[in-house]
């Protein structure tokens, strides 16, 4: 069966950094596009970050741009979110998803998910 595992959240303070990783098993990581999400407290699932299946296109919300980067090494079939100058309105649940083909931007569009992982930023 499909699973998602993220790790990598915690608490950090404002201006800090975290590596959020994401491993997948039970398809074939190599070939589907991979997102990242997030879900702060009263609000809905948001896209943060998407990337191709060979890493080679990503695109990322606009609030996160030049501050986030999203990576994958298919050989550990493995996605990551590199968060820098986290500010508090970065803290949320992130959660990596398997893009089923479609958008990148539509939740409606990825069919399996992780658990998340807690990532809180302190001011």
């Amino acid at each position: 069966q499909v699973q998602l595992v993220e790790s990598g959240g915690g608490l950090v303070q404002a201006g800090g950094s975290l590596t959020l990783s994401c491993v997948a098993s039970g398809f074939t990581f190599s070939t589907y596009d991979m997102g990242w999400f997030r879900q702060a407290p009263g609000e809905g699932r948001r896209f943060v970050a998407a990337t191709n299946w060979n890493g080679s296109t990503k695109d990322y919300r606009q609030s996160v741009k030049g501050r986030f980067t999203i990576s994958r090494d298919n050989s550990k079939n493995t996605v990551y979110l590199q968060m820098n100058n986290l500010q508090p309105e970065d803290t949320a649940v992130y959660y990596c998803a398997k893009n089923r083909g479609g958008s990148w931007f539509s939740n409606e569009e990825y069919d399996y998910w992780g658990q998340g992982t807690q990532v809180t930023v302190s001011s």
